[in-house]
């Protein structure tokens, strides 16, 4: 990558540092931000894992006896029997802020109890026992879904600050201290071309003077 060409002067090497010591504040801020997430990221992805365990160990359970269900029954009334809802479901959708990104947050009101529409003599048992259960989990499913989400939003918002951090670790910071290495670097040859033209002008004095001395 090309330098960006900077004059080399005392008032541009002041601002140079300036927005180095600035850029490494904001790099400090950014890790500590990243680190933050990636703990905040692990926590939601142990409790993720852990509940979809447990969901889906329950979901076999339910399938099962509903699978025993089927094969009591004909389709027909199976689909006659879950034709109703059993259950009404108010889903509110709100926000949760980790590291003032913004996660969905699932609130749900369902009915106390569950009301069985259909009749218990032409269904198996099983059909009874699935639902009541599959209604149980209903909870856990919704805390899932949100879990789920939060924990993308939460890894792309780690990888958007990943990138940031390392374009200020690895590009800025890097191209600023070589700039201000060259800038130093020239004054520094500025400074020492000075003292040589001064110390010329002082023998060229010095030599007049000593030639005028012996007239």
């Amino acid at each position: 990558m090309a330098q960006k060409q900077v004059a080399a002067t005392r008032m541009e090497l002041t601002k140079l540092q300036n927005q180095l010591r600035i850029a490494k504040r904001g790099h400090k801020l950014l890790k500590d931000k990243q680190d933050e997430m990636v703990r905040q990221f692990m926590e939601i992805i142990r409790q993720n894992r852990e509940l979809r365990i447990e969901v889906e160990r329950e979901l076999v359970l339910i399938m099962q006896k509903f699978n025993n269900a089927k094969n009591k029954s004909s389709t027909a009334t199976i689909n006659e029997a879950l034709y109703i809802p059993t259950r009404n479901l108010e889903l509110e959708t709100k926000v949760n802020y980790i590291m003032n990104i913004e996660t969905p947050h699932l609130e749900f009101e369902v009915t106390d109890s569950i009301d069985i529409t259909y009749s218990f003599f032409s269904t198996p048992l099983e059909i009874d026992e699935s639902l009541i259960n599959l209604s149980s989990l209903l909870p856990k499913i919704i805390k899932l879904a949100e879990l789920d989400k939060a924990s993308s939003m939460l890894a792309s918002e780690i990888e958007k600050t990943r990138r940031r951090v390392n374009a200020i670790e690895f590009v800025m910071m890097p191209e600023m201290s070589e700039q201000i290495h060259v800038i130093k670097m020239k004054l520094e040859d500025n400074e020492r071309s000075n003292i040589v033209r001064l110390m010329k002008s002082k023998e060229i004095i010095l030599n007049k003077e000593t030639k005028e001395g012996k007239k």
